[in-house]
């Protein structure tokens, strides 16, 4: 038989351990040096699909630490003809037993914007703000979860953590974080860490630190419109296909949407109308994309039926296909998810910040969508979002505060500190 008191003098042995831990590892995250490292890298370019430069520096800080990185080929040849490279990482624990987590970051940008008054990529500090192209969205957030994890790589843990840095979140089909999935990379993962930024994006007003426990997904229409060309004097004898294109983009902006308890109501936003062009001729054809985020509980078949009905309700004179973007495959999709707010992996990146800030985190979810779909939804795995904040996300002065990306960075280096365990 085992002495009770004995398993209460291991337990509180334990638990001050684990608490050690914390402390210190939060205390290993040097300020200048994660800011030195977030203008390095905002000073790189690098829109999706031309990440090669910022791929090989991450791979070398990596590599010069002894972190032993790899590259991960990501590869898709129907759609888009991409090849380029993801960064991991492994830190292997002591319990093969214990959890294993997954901190991932994109190291893309959107095109560099016209709009921008100094260099986009200047990377310069003016009171608590760094400005570049990707600063906030997400170099912040992949400065951040490369200097924790290099700290977690000092400290004594029972459970292994995974670092990825992925490409192509900002394109059109998140290539980087669907080639983790479709190789295995998440297989034995019992947990995503995803250092996007955070409250700006949330569906409630929240402020930093923050954890983000679900987003809503998202689909896009593909709709031909079919008219009857026509001389543009006489357009009375044609069928004016932008014309029903634009009729068709009204109606769909309007439709009744799907809403949840926790990640708010669905959204539909006509993005683009292509069609006609021709001179002195009514329009023939027309493409309609429109933009549909999704609740849980709205499928595939439910938001076609929407469309469709729509179209119906119009009667209109154009032929109408409803349709979907293509995607590299059929599961290749952003679906919306949310995280148990009991999950241990949301306990221990709360203690984190706790830790960290002294506070208790504020709580919301994702209005939009990323990486954290694909492991929230596709993988089914409990995913968190934590990420700093900053304005202009993908426009011309886009900014990121430094003190919330040194923050983060502490809070998830804590954070898994305090789940993996003291090993």
């Amino acid at each position: 038989m085992t002495d009770s008191s004995s398993q209460t003098a291991d337990s509180t042995t334990a638990d001050a351990a684990n608490t050690d831990a914390i402390e210190n590892i939060a205390e290993e995250i040097d300020h200048d040096e994660t800011i030195s490292l977030l203008q390095d890298l905002v000073r790189i370019e690098s829109p999706y699909f031309e990440e090669e430069e910022i791929t090989e520096f991450v791979y070398d800080w990596l590599d010069e630490r002894g972190l032993d990185p790899e590259y991960h080929p990501v590869s898709e040849s129907e759609l888009t003809g991409f090849e380029g490279n993801n960064v991991l990482a492994r830190l292997s624990g002591t319990d093969p037993e214990a959890p294993t987590l997954l901190l991932n970051a994109h190291m893309d940008t959107v095109q560099l914007v016209e709009a921008w008054e100094e260099d986009p990529l200047s990377g310069r500090i003016e009171n608590g703000r760094l400005y570049g192209q990707g600063a906030c969205d997400m170099k912040g957030g992949l400065a951040a979860v490369m200097v924790a994890f290099e700290a977690l790589a000092e400290t004594d843990l029972a459970g292994d953590v995974v670092f990825s840095a992925v490409v192509d979140e900002e394109g059109p089909y998140g290539l980087g974080a669907n080639q983790l999935i479709r190789d295995g990379v998440t297989d034995d993962c019992d947990g995503v860490i995803v250092t996007e930024p955070g409250p700006i994006l949330a569906q409630e007003d929240i402020e930093n630190p923050a954890l983000l426990l679900g987003a809503r997904g998202r689909f896009l229409y593909d709709i031909g419109v079919t008219g009857k060309a026509a001389h543009g004097s006489q357009p009375h004898k044609g069928t004016n296909a932008v014309v029903d294109a634009g009729r068709l983009a009204d109606a769909l902006a309007d439709i009744e949407v799907g809403t949840h308890e926790r990640l708010g109501d669905g959204s539909v936003c006509p993005i683009e109308i292509d069609g006609g062009g021709e001179t002195l001729s009514v329009p023939e054809s027309c493409r309609l994309l429109v933009d549909r985020h999704v609740v849980i509980g709205e499928e595939k078949d439910q938001v076609r039926a929407d469309a469709e009905r729509a179209v119906d309700d119009l009667a209109l004179d154009s032929e109408v296909q409803v349709g979907f973007r293509d995607a590299p495959g059929p599961d290749v999709r952003y679906g919306p998810y949310v995280t148990d707010p009991d999950d241990p992996l949301v306990a221990a990146l709360s203690a984190g910040v706790e830790h960290v800030s002294g506070d208790e985190p504020d709580t919301g979810h994702f209005a939009s969508v990323g990486d954290f779909n694909y492991f929230g939804h596709r993988a089914g795995l409990p995913t968190v979002i934590v990420g700093p904040d900053g304005e202009n996300i993908h426009g011309a002065g886009e900014f990121v505060y430094t003190d919330e990306v040194v923050e983060v960075a502490r809070i998830v280096a804590a954070g898994c500190a305090s789940l993996l365990g003291n090993g």
